[in-house]
């Protein structure tokens, strides 16, 4: 009965259904945003700044256009550099970012805030719409249908707040992208250098070192190495040692500063933040974060391993990635984008109901997270879970039968 009853949820999302959902949430989205952002001045109409994150960049980038690296991170030093847009009075960022972030957005601050806002929101644009392009060409199954894909991209929930909040992921999301093609090019150390750039957003690096750690992917980790330590290197031609160990220096703040940089728990959507979320005392929610990460990255590792498919392995990779980071906010899930584009692709070739509608739902309930401050429960990290263990589960047996039917 109940695989009945899958069977019917996913016949029910027909690809017209999905297409007309899809064009529904970009309407919705993109009209907010436009009449969000459509008021004179840097404010919305919320009386937030506009970009509002990208406030921190742009400090940061100030701060090394104008020869200071030593004070990226005083804190009390930033806040007063603020004070050159008035608008953006009273907030206060805590700089956790690697002093190459500072690097990047110098050319930036030889902008005023407005201008150079638009030019970081066209970049990511840019950046997303090229990702999404270069794995759609990776995914036959989805050749005949570009309007859909153009539409569903346009619908991810994570690109809006990407270009909402003005934040990094996008960069995070071009290295994953990059990693993907290496890899099917058989080209392992090329995808560690592209998985070696994540370096300026470290804890998106977690699972897969530790994937390819356990699975002894030692080109893709010296690869990783390379890019990594060229970024220090890049750091310390420019700005000296002193910099490098106040930034390494500064992760012994990051428990007492968390409150500063997680100040609204539903917007995580990692399993550290579903467990904080839960109201349970904390050294249960403790173990129980302890327990689901092991879980979590034995899953993600068995589908590494195990799996012939890259679209099954490298979309594991992505939701273990997203699940283990110990910082994921809301606009950190375009990463995702990869994903969905392979799996939908993959779905195309198995008759899988089960990863039809568990891919619908972590798409869609991205658009609900903000209930989880009444609820308690983060349901796109519950989807997310169930979807990485139908990777690891159907995924590899539905691979193998497929592989049987080839051979005979």
């Amino acid at each position: 009965m109940w695989n009945r009853l899958v069977e019917a949820c996913a016949n029910a999302l027909s690809l017209r259904r999905i297409r007309v959902h899809a064009l529904l949430i970009a309407i919705v989205l993109w009209s907010v945003f436009i009449w969000n952002y459509a008021t004179p001045g840097l404010l919305d109409r919320n009386g937030l700044l506009k970009g509002t994150d990208f406030l921190h960049f742009y400090t940061i980038g100030t701060l090394a256009r104008e020869g200071h690296p030593d004070r990226l991170y005083d804190l009390r030093a930033q806040e007063k550099l603020t004070e050159r847009v008035p608008e953006a009075k009273g907030l206060v960022y805590a700089p956790f970012y690697g002093p190459q972030v500072a690097l990047l957005f110098a050319p930036f601050a030889a902008l005023p805030y407005g201008k150079a806002l638009a030019a970081w929101l066209l970049i990511n644009a840019l950046i997303y719409a090229c990702c999404c392009w270069l794995v759609w060409r990776e995914c036959p199954n989805l050749q005949q249908n570009p309007g859909t894909v153009m539409v569903i991209a346009l619908a991810f929930p994570a690109f809006f707040h990407l270009l909402v909040w003005g934040q990094t992921s996008g960069l995070a999301l071009a290295c994953f992208t990059l990693m993907f093609l290496c890899l099917r090019r058989k080209n392992n150390f090329a995808a560690g250098l592209a998985f070696g750039l994540l370096f300026f957003k470290p804890q998106l690096g977690v699972a897969g070192a530790v994937i390819f750690l356990l699975a002894g992917e030692w080109r893709i980790l010296a690869g990783a190495t390379v890019t990594a330590v060229a970024q220090l290197a890049v750091v310390w031609a420019d700005f000296g040692a002193p910099v490098l160990r106040d930034y390494f220096r500064h992760f012994y703040d990051v428990p007492d500063m968390l409150p500063l940089l997680e100040p609204k728990l539903y917007q995580l959507h990692s399993l550290r933040g579903f467990w904080e979320l839960s109201g349970l005392p904390p050294r249960i929610a403790e173990t129980c974060l302890g327990i689901s990460l092991v879980i979590v990255l034995a899953l993600a590792y068995r589908a590494w391993q195990r799996s012939r498919s890259l679209e099954i392995r490298f979309a594991s990779l992505l939701v273990a990635t997203v699940l283990v980071a110990p910082h994921l906010t809301i606009y950190d899930l375009v990463i995702l984008a990869p994903a969905f584009l392979l799996l939908a692709n993959w779905t195309l070739d198995h008759r899988f109901p089960s990863m039809v509608i568990c891919l619908y739902l972590c798409f869609v309930l991205q658009l609900i997270g903000p209930l989880a401050r009444w609820t308690h429960v983060q349901l796109t990290v519950v989807a997310m879970t169930a979807l990485l263990y139908l990777l690891e589960k159907h995924g590899v047996i539905r691979d193998g039968v497929a592989a049987l039917r080839t051979r005979s």
